[in-house]
């Protein structure tokens, strides 16, 4: 019965996290909108962070709770689910083409912060404030790559919400507070459910933030990518689920590490190479031809049943 209880508590909060967060963007974008902020810049702020609210906020709710597992695990677990599953199962529908810059530097790029996370953290088993600073100023340089890529006529961004004539200025801010609510309530819920989840069945919150709570927090890439190619602009879904993934270790870790210093499992390690090794996979399926095609689709879904059963055994 209490096993009963805590799912029905995760499943709330992940549909308040996802909920609160497509309400928080839809009023925030509109009323910049209104205040003359060129939808460029929304797009690539408000829009592209908002996809990552839900993990920001669990993860920062477990880090102020000492509960580093799920911190890192999240995102760490978030960004191979992303790759592995949300792709995997995205070109075995559709192959999928990817832009050139996407190959050429948003994917060698999001290598290397990969890299960087797993040494920052084990240099001391802390993703410290110092840390923070550095993924944060990496955001910043990313920021300013994409509105470079803007500025040349690049689609780099979610289509961001456009006005209609009842989203008055009331109305839009009330979207903004009870979404933001939403997410940190729906936060708090989920990582109090996580745990209680992971005490029962005598698992490791570190298993628990890679597997169930990252897929959950995962649902907004999932539908966005999937709405993508079912559109034909597969190019987009790659492109989103790679820009998810930066601002997933850059806004969302480097985020929490500014708020508090987050602890770094040396088990977190096997994990991190796993998510470099999924973006070199990437990598090497779409260099050739600039296309994900079923069997790399095939070969990603595998690859997560692998690290699956290593996670489980």
């Amino acid at each position: 019965m209490q096993i009963m209880l805590q799912l029905l508590l995760l499943a709330v909060g992940f549909v308040m996290l996802i909920k609160g967060a497509n309400w928080f963007v839809d009023g925030a974008s509109k009323i910049a909108d209104k205040f003359g902020i060129p939808q460029l810049v929304i797009g690539l702020t408000i829009v592209a962070m908002g996809t990552s609210a839900p993990e920001a906020a669990v993860s920062i709710n477990s880090a102020i709770k000492q509960n580093a597992g799920l911190t890192i695990g999240n995102v760490v677990g978030s960004n191979i689910m992303n790759v592995l599953v949300i792709l995997g199962l995205t070109a075995v529908v559709k192959a999928m083409t990817v832009k050139k810059s996407t190959v050429c530097y948003e994917i060698p790029f999001t290598v290397l912060i990969t890299v960087i996370l797993g040494l920052l953290g084990l240099t001391d088993n802390t993703v410290s404030r110092m840390d923070g600073v550095v993924l944060w100023g990496l955001l910043i340089l990313y920021l300013l790559y994409l509105l470079h890529m803007a500025r040349k006529g690049q689609n780099v961004a979610e289509d961001t919400p456009r006005i209609t004539q009842k989203d008055t200025l009331w109305r839009l801010t009330l979207l903004v507070i009870i979404g933001g609510a939403l997410i940190v309530w729906g936060a708090d819920v989920t990582v109090d459910a996580a745990t209680e989840l992971a005490h029962l069945f005598k698992m490791d919150d570190r298993l628990i933030g890679l597997t169930i709570v990252a897929f959950g927090t995962s649902l907004p890439e999932l539908v966005t990518s999937v709405t993508a190619a079912i559109k034909g602009k597969t190019d987009i879904a790659v492109g989103n689920i790679v820009g998810s993934n930066i601002f997933n270790i850059l806004f969302v870790v480097g985020t929490a590490a500014l708020i508090t210093p987050v602890d770094y499992s040396i088990r977190f390690q096997v994990d991190t190479i796993v998510a470099v090794l999924a973006m070199v996979f990437l990598l090497l399926c779409v260099l050739p031809q600039k296309k994900l095609g079923r069997l790399g689709g095939v070969v990603m879904l595998v690859g997560y049943m692998a690290y699956f059963m290593y996670l489980v055994q």
